[in-house]
């Protein structure tokens, strides 16, 4: 069987040989073929895609204006964090992962760091952690465990929780590793610093394109994120100032991150003036090149 763009090749090859004057159905369907191969990434041609991270504090109160504020930075791909499912009354005990996916029109992945019991037997559990939205197909996801100190336990020590999400998405025919994250928000580095250790263990040094979102919880100078950064790049562009994500209503931190593989080539990059949140979102356009067929 021809591939879509074999189809096209194999159409215009023939036609030019032959010479032949065809129907006006025939080249009525050769209009629509060629429109299909438009549409389609020609192999090894640059694909372009917008990603988002954005810390959505629970809905901030008004998970609409979340939804509103994502919808307008139009992005491909996004990675929230602090998100509730039924968790409380913060957020109505909705669940905010499947809310948003609905108003975006987009498909969805939940990695809960904290679980617990819902009200009686009859309610779901309530959960708290991150997710990913994807206007492109989700082919594999993971909720792996890094070293949390958790925020429900009295006097807590460091321990395993889960909440470290991976998903493998196709992108324009290239299978991309995608991790969203939430670092330990104390002044203390020690928990994230064995974060970050934890985390390199999953992402590897193996080849391939990665791409890492989250609320780090520290400064790009930090100590406790040069591994990271050795590792993956930070793809907002210095020429683009300090971008500055918290707090929202007047940023002086820059602690939310879009990190990139060699692969990936940025072409912009904004922290949208938005409310909506107690953080600002990071929006990228990135760029990768399509495989060869």
């Amino acid at each position: 069987m021809l591939l879509p763009s074999r189809i096209c090749d194999f159409l215009g090859c023939s036609l030019h040989i032959r010479g032949v004057r065809y129907h006006s159905i025939f080249r009525w369907s050769l209009a629509l073929t060629g429109a299909a191969c438009a549409s389609l990434p020609r192999a090894g041609a640059p694909v372009s895609f917008r990603v988002m991270t954005y810390n959505i504090a629970a809905g901030f109160g008004d998970l609409e204006r979340t939804a509103a504020a994502i919808k307008a930075s139009s992005p491909d791909l996004v990675a929230l964090q602090e998100v509730d499912v039924h968790w409380s009354e913060r957020s109505h005990f909705a669940d905010e992962a499947a809310v948003l996916s609905d108003r975006l029109g987009m498909q969805v992945r939940f990695a809960r760091i904290y679980q617990i019991p819902g009200a009686d037997s009859a309610a779901p559990p309530r959960e708290f952690g991150v997710a990913i939205l994807s206007r492109f197909p989700i082919v594999d996801f993971s909720n792996h465990e890094i070293t949390r100190l958790s925020t429900q336990q009295p006097n807590p020590v460091p321990a395993p929780l889960p909440g470290f999400l991976e998903a493998k998405i196709d992108i324009g025919g290239v299978k991309v590793r995608v991790f969203n994250t939430h670092l330990d928000y104390r002044s203390d580095p020690r928990v994230r610093e064995q974060q970050v250790m934890d985390m390199l263990g999953y992402i590897g040094n193996s080849s391939g394109p990665t791409l890492l979102f989250g609320d780090l919880n520290a400064p790009p100078d930090a100590k406790e994120l040069r591994p990271l950064l050795a590792r993956l790049r930070d793809a907002w562009p210095a020429s683009e100032g300090m971008g500055f994500t918290y707090p929202a209503e007047a940023p002086v931190r820059r602690i939310d991150y879009v990190l990139t593989s060699g692969e990936f080539r940025v072409k912009s990059a904004t922290v949208p003036d938005v409310q909506a949140s107690d953080h600002r979102p990071v929006v990228v356009e990135l760029e990768i090149r399509a495989p060869l067929l």
